[in-house]
């Protein structure tokens, strides 16, 4: 198989095959491979633009089912002495904190709680968006709304649109982890499997619902698994109707395993920053119909973010500013606004703050 050939299909746009992927990850040499990708963001991201953003992290609650052995955050409902379900004056300090800092979307996550069903999140959200009408919800996720789907025996697009009429914004692509029965059954047996992810994302961008995709790798997947992950967001995306959002962007990051289940069951090797480039301009190179790559600073810290940006990616994401599932695992990577764009600075690129639809905002 030749180079040239290949790199001729990058420049040109054209879909890769799983062949074609494989053999540019085996064998092309990182420097190589990042100016590959690195020409694709600049033929899709012609000026010296790198996005950020200002948003929250909150936990409606800690209370799942999934099992995820990776997770140190969820517990039992049983465990009464450590579960919690967020307050709505909770939600209004955090929301109060979060417009002085000059944001005004909160990310919500969720996890599979046992008896929370679609009324529970209908009026939560209505009450955050009576009380701050400006507010953006991302909120949720495919695991969550295939799980709400389930208790309430509605189908996916039923509880999507329930939502949407309550003040859902966008639907982040949380719990992909990796698209494959085999590790999903592994990592996280309660949580809905690949099928029922992608159709929930099928029918959010039917509705023309922004969302975006995620991947944590460094696990126990395979090389070929994180290909086949990327290869069924483009598939998907590529069914997505003319003129929606489908996916905005896509975000790699790297699994966080201090003290967890994971680290004990399995042996999980650290994932070099080499590596993490390589994956950053493999899924830039891959996901020709997706428009932005985000760099994870949060799991891999500045220096190897601010190189992403030269694999690839163009988007540093939010500050963070409430962040704890990740953080329990051992993510200890923190930014203000300040610090993220002087970041982007650093690295020679021009901070530009937008929104979940990736419009620049003031």
């Amino acid at each position: 198989m030749k180079l040239n050939i290949i790199s001729q299909k990058i420049f040109g746009g054209e879909f890769l095959s799983r062949d074609e992927i494989l053999f540019l990850y085996r064998n092309v040499s990182l420097p190589e491979l990042m100016f590959l990708a690195n020409e694709v963001r600049r033929r899709k991201h012609s000026e010296n633009l790198v996005g950020w953003q200002i948003d929250r992290n909150v936990n409606i609650t800690n209370v799942c089912i999934a099992g995820c052995c990776f997770c140190n955050f969820s517990c039992k409902l049983s465990e009464s002495e450590k579960s919690f379900t967020t307050g709505i004056e909770d939600y209004a300090e955090k929301i109060n904190e979060l417009y002085k800092k000059g944001g005004d979307q909160l990310l919500l996550q969720g996890g599979l709680h046992p008896k929370y069903g679609l009324d529970f999140y209908r009026s939560l959200f209505s009450e955050l968006k009576s009380r701050f009408p400006t507010l953006k919800l991302h909120a949720l996720g495919p695991p969550e709304i295939a799980h709400i789907a389930r208790l309430e025996n509605k189908s996916y697009g039923y509880v999507l649109e329930k939502l949407v009429d309550a003040g859902l914004d966008s639907l982040p692509g949380a719990g992909a982890e990796i698209l494959s029965d085999r590790v999903r059954k592994l990592l996280s047996p309660a949580k809905p499997d690949v099928k029922a992810w992608l159709d929930v994302m099928r029918e959010a961008h039917r509705m023309n619902l922004p969302t975006s995709a995620t991947m944590m790798f460094g696990h126990i997947e395979t090389i070929e698994e994180r290909i086949e992950h990327l290869l069924l967001l483009r598939d998907l995306q590529a069914e997505k109707p003319d003129g929606n959002y489908g996916f905005l962007s896509f975000i790699p990051w790297t699994v966080q395993s201090n003290g967890t289940r994971l680290s004990k069951k399995y042996t999980v090797l650290p994932v070099y920053p080499s590596e993490y480039l390589r994956m950053i301009a493999i899924s830039r190179i891959v996901l020709e119909n997706i428009e932005n790559i985000q760099a994870s600073w949060l799991t891999v810290g500045k220096d190897t973010a601010q190189m992403s940006l030269y694999a690839g990616a163009n988007d540093f994401g939010s500050i963070m500013i409430e962040e704890n599932v990740v953080a329990s695992a051992g993510a200890k990577n923190r930014f203000d606004a300040d610090g993220i764009r002087q970041a982007i600075i650093e690295a020679g690129f021009v901070p530009r703050k937008r929104n979940q639809k990736f419009e620049t905002v003031c």
